[in-house]
């Protein structure tokens, strides 16, 4: 069964690799230590108990050859030196200075090259640990000469090094991650000032700059940020300044067509049938003119002012109702909590435009409104308008917020509107720190939502 492991973040990789790295620089050096540590104190060790050996036989085969008694009776005399134990053999016959070892504890190889006359050292593994023999043949007396070293004092150093040096690859592995943990923060911090610098411009702070820096590893990269930062906003400003050129420019020949237009309807009695059918026809373009051109303005001080911090406080529950009165619509529509739990900071007027443009959709687009909801949601105050339409397609109800975002009847001319209302209640609500959205109303039409930062408890 395999297990799936998401992907690693950047600061993680980091981490990961300045500790795989260290772990892998120490296993290394530890293993070197080790080893070349094992062979130096096992290569002294030999050598002091194969000098030992060969003292302790040459000490015997003085007596032997002096003193002429029994192999046996010079064997107890001994004392072996280093605590070393010593096995004789004298013909046929093993003798040993202790009864831990005896002739089973020297290998035939180095029996055999003990009778040949040549001296020789052989490690083995005895029951209470390794030990080395080592044969020295003593030609004059005849006999051959085993010294028994024990090597367990150099096991039990090699095991206590074997885990300092353990215990010192852990501690460098977590060194090397905690350095790592210092390295990404330095890594990540430019790209966390840059994600923080994008979110706050994305958020309409426009002026909004990296701030200088003396690495000379970013020092193009803040200056490019910024220098895209300044084009945009430019390019931004630039075009909110040209929307409410034009729609300035347009209002004046627009009243004077409009005021013309109301000249020519004075008179309607006196026109034709088909004058007057084309008269109405240009009264309503008028009108969806006139309210396009107010909603490009709209947008376009929303453009030009989008971080002027808002600072009334106003009742959203006392601001619908105000709304549904001036606009005609019955009062029994507002539902929800008292005006105290639904105070916020905002623009009276972008607010007031922005509520009455959810009312207006709901009568153009799915025959009015149902209910107007107010309620007081943790530290978020939400105004929903309920309407008896179709309802909005999923795929749809991030489009319909965005400027001039129509219906597919609406590019037929069988919508009114201009896709302009909308965009100006999430723009409103961006403004204040809040959201509007989309979806399925309680009553199968669809539920706008206009949501803004509460004030109080």
């Amino acid at each position: 069964m395999r297990l799936a492991l998401g992907p690693r973040g950047l600061r993680a990789r980091i981490v990961l690799g300045f500790a795989a790295v260290t772990l892998l620089v120490s296993v290394v050096l530890v293993t070197a230590t080790f080893l070349l540590a094992r062979s130096y104190l096992l290569d002294q060790r030999e050598a002091s108990l194969t000098r030992q050996a060969f003292a302790d036989a040459n000490v015997l085969n003085s007596r032997l050859a002096t003193a002429g008694t029994d192999v046996g009776d010079l064997l107890a005399e001994l004392v072996p030196s280093g605590g070393s134990d010593v096995v004789l053999r004298s013909g046929d016959a093993w003798y040993s200075s202790t009864l831990d070892v005896g002739a089973r504890d020297v290998p035939t190889d180095l029996q055999e090259i003990v009778a040949g006359g040549e001296a020789g050292t052989v490690r083995i593994d005895a029951p209470d640990g390794p030990a080395l023999v080592v044969g020295v043949p003593l030609r004059a007396a005849g006999v051959e000469f085993y010294g028994v070293g024990r090597l367990t004092e150099l096991r039990q150093v090699l095991a206590t090094l074997s885990v300092v040096l353990a215990a010192s690859a852990v501690a460098a592995t977590a060194a090397g991650a905690g350095f790592g943990v210092w390295a990404s923060r330095r890594a990540v911090q430019p790209l966390e000032q840059v994600a923080g610098a994008a979110t706050r411009i994305a958020g309409g702070e426009l002026a909004t700059r990296l701030p200088p820096t003396d690495d000379p590893d970013l020092v193009g990269i803040v200056a490019g940020f910024n220098s895209m930062v300044d084009a945009l906003s430019a390019r931004i400003e630039r075009d909110a300044r040209f929307v409410g050129d034009v729609s300035h420019e347009l209002r004046s020949p627009l009243t004077s067509l409009v005021t013309s237009v109301e000249v020519l309807a004075g008179r309607r009695a006196e026109l034709s049938p088909r004058a007057g059918e084309a008269l109405t026809l240009v009264e309503g373009e008028l009108r969806r003119f006139r309210r396009m051109l107010d909603d490009l303005l709209q947008l376009a001080r929303l453009d030009g002012d989008a971080s002027a911090a808002p600072g009334t406080a106003v009742s959203l529950t006392a601001l619908a109702r105000e709304v549904l009165a001036v606009t005609g619509r019955p009062g029994g529509l507002l539902e929800g909590d008292p005006d105290g739990r639904t105070v916020v900071l905002a623009d009276k007027n972008s607010l007031e435009r922005a509520v009455r443009n959810l009312l207006d959709n709901a009568d153009r687009h799915a025959g009015g409104p149902l209910r107007v909801v107010v309620q007081r949601r943790e530290d978020a105050v939400v105004l929903a308008v309920d309407d008896a339409g179709p309802g909005v397609p999923v795929e749809d109800r991030e489009r319909i917020f965005e400027r001039f975002a129509r219906g597919a009847g609406a590019a037929r001319r069988s919508l009114p509107g201009a896709g302009l209302g909308l965009a100006i209640v999430a723009e409103t609500a961006a403004r204040h720190g809040g959201a509007a959205w989309v979806a399925d109303g309680p009553d199968g039409g669809a539920r706008f939502c206009l949501s803004l930062p509460a004030v109080g408890p």
